[in-house]
């Protein structure tokens, strides 16, 4: 996998520190001289990084993963190849969290960009871009011809542009990759650090989020929305996909092409949705959850189930469509 351009990576560890420090004490088949260059998903992982497996709606990923390592639990560990050694432990995200902060010390919230300039400064960087007033613009910056910032809006270090945007008023852009021909309206937040945490009753626990917003040709985003980066893996909007104001997509959320989200829908982390998908105002997407193509889910639904291609489903808990009708005439 690719260096992470948004956030600094120590490293490599031998592997045998990294088991200690998360107190894993039952391995004994670690080679001495084995180092671990990254911590990456199940599906991004390569033989030099390790990895976690924290439930089995992962299987079909872990039993292909290529790490070298797996932070898992013994009842989990059927589900990962047998060159991958498995790092047995309690809790799972805790270590994670460990693990985490290892290789990315200074991810675990969004600290102040220190390279931002005016854009009047800069404006022999960028060919035929329009900025408004007190726009800031971080180190690094790519920026394609023909795209508009407006006023009071921030573009930190390592963003990608494309050609023929338009960003609002007041938008905060921080660790992301924008495709040609997006609209981004006023108030809009993107790479922002998502809600992840260790629950303690002494002390809840921030974990690093170094993922990437990836916001495909075509995407239109609502005003006051926010888009979370992801946490090891990245969130991705398809396509041509709109959204609403008031949107709320959690890290490592995946919206296919030609999706349509109207007002004040919350993506919980990790959920993914197909193709030509349409959703109601203030619905909500519970995490992991797998919504098919073709799918419209009225608005005020409650999803806490997967979601089969071609399906429509509405109520609280989300039901199909008709057995939601037949209910409503019972009351």
């Amino acid at each position: 996998m690719s260096e992470n351009m948004f956030f600094e990576k120590k490293g490599p560890f031998p592997l045998i520190e990294i088991t200690k420090i998360i107190g894993c004490t039952n391995i004994t088949t670690i080679k001495n001289n084995l180092t671990i260059k990254s911590f990456e998903s199940l599906d991004n992982a390569t033989s030099n990084d390790i990895t976690f497996l924290n439930s089995s709606k992962y299987q079909k990923l872990s039993l292909k993963t290529k790490a070298s390592a797996c932070i898992t639990t013994s009842t989990l560990s059927k589900f990962l190849p047998k060159n991958c050694i498995n790092i047995d432990v309690k809790n799972v995200l805790f270590a994670v969290n460990q693990v985490a902060k290892i290789f990315y010390p200074k991810a675990e919230m969004d600290f102040i960009d220190e390279n931002l300039s005016s854009s009047e400064n800069l404006k022999h960087l960028y060919k035929n871009v329009l900025f408004g007033k007190n726009v800031f613009i971080g180190k690094n910056v790519s920026i394609g011809e023909d795209t508009s910032i407006a006023s009071n809006t921030i573009i930190e270090t390592n963003v990608i542009i494309g050609k023929n945007c338009v960003i609002g008023s007041s938008v905060t852009v921080r660790n992301a990759l924008i495709h040609d021909n997006v609209y981004i309206q006023d108030g809009v937040k993107i790479g922002i650090k998502g809600f992840g945490f260790i629950p303690n009753n002494m002390k809840n626990i921030r974990t690093p989020h170094v993922g990437k917003v990836i916001l495909e040709e075509g995407v239109e985003i609502g005003s006051n929305s926010t888009i979370d980066r992801g946490s090891l893996s990245n969130t991705i909007i398809g396509k041509n996909t709109f959204l609403d104001n008031q949107v709320h997509v959690a890290h490592n959320v995946q919206i296919g092409k030609n999706c349509m989200i109207a007002g004040q829908v919350g993506f919980a982390g990790s959920s993914t949705l197909g193709d030509n998908v349409v959703i109601g105002g203030q619905a909500g997407i519970s995490g992991h959850l797998k919504i098919g193509n073709n799918v419209k889910i009225g608005g005020g639904s409650g999803v806490v189930n997967n979601i089969p291609d071609n399906s429509q489903v509405m109520g609280y808990p989300a039901v199909p469509l008709k057995e939601f009708v037949k209910q409503r005439k019972k009351i």
